[in-house]
């Protein structure tokens, strides 16, 4: 068997390995460490300095993909006007299009939080934004009271549900997908006030 003799020089070597398996993971195509190394253009060796096997390497971005859409999440709820309307439909319009556009990450970010426990911390960390907005909105009187988990799961499984719908093509073009979350997020708003 000959050795590489690529040297290991990579600016950010984990970084990069990561993007390229979510690019192959995009594309349907199966993830090696050894096609990943050829890819970013270092030795076949260099990817085992940041993941042991394949399996860390799929772990590793799972993890990765909860904390890019914590963040990204936190964000749109922050940078949506003060009323819970227009937080629910920030955070709705960055779920869905977070789930369309990374369809195969989300898959894996899904089946790893129940393999790995820094994915299942990495994806607990992530929903603290959208909770704490359903948890604000309860104790302004917005919405119902009741266990967070329970009156969350209710706008979360339409957001799930809209992305999983887009990504199979059943939406079509028209009208937008972001008009169709803001009309899921109205009718949600409406279903949600106390009685």
């Amino acid at each position: 068997m000959a050795v590489s003799t690529r040297p290991y020089h990579h600016g950010n070597l984990r970084s990069a390995l990561l993007e390229a398996a979510e690019r192959t993971l995009a594309r349907g195509g199966e993830l090696s460490l050894r096609e990943l190394a050829r890819e970013v253009g270092v030795s076949h060796a260099a990817p085992r300095r940041h993941f042991a096997g394949k399996q860390a390497l799929l772990d590793a971005l799972a993890q990765d993909g909860f904390e890019r859409l914590g963040l990204e999440m936190r964000a749109a709820i922050a940078g949506a006007a003060p009323d819970f309307r227009s937080r629910l439909c920030g955070l709705a319009r960055c779920y869905v299009r977070f789930a369309t556009e990374h369809a195969a990450l989300l898959d894996l970010m899904y089946a790893g939080k129940h393999r790995s426990e820094g994915v299942h911390q990495a994806a607990d960390r992530a929903f603290v934004a959208p909770l704490e907005l359903i948890v604000e909105a309860q104790a302004a009187g917005e919405i119902v009271e009741g266990d967070v988990i329970r009156v969350g799961a209710v706008p979360w499984a339409c957001f799930h549900g809209l992305a999983s719908m887009a990504n199979a093509g059943l939406l079509g073009d028209e009208p937008p997908l972001d008009e169709i979350v803001d009309e899921a997020v109205d009718r949600l708003v409406d279903g949600l006030r106390p009685r």
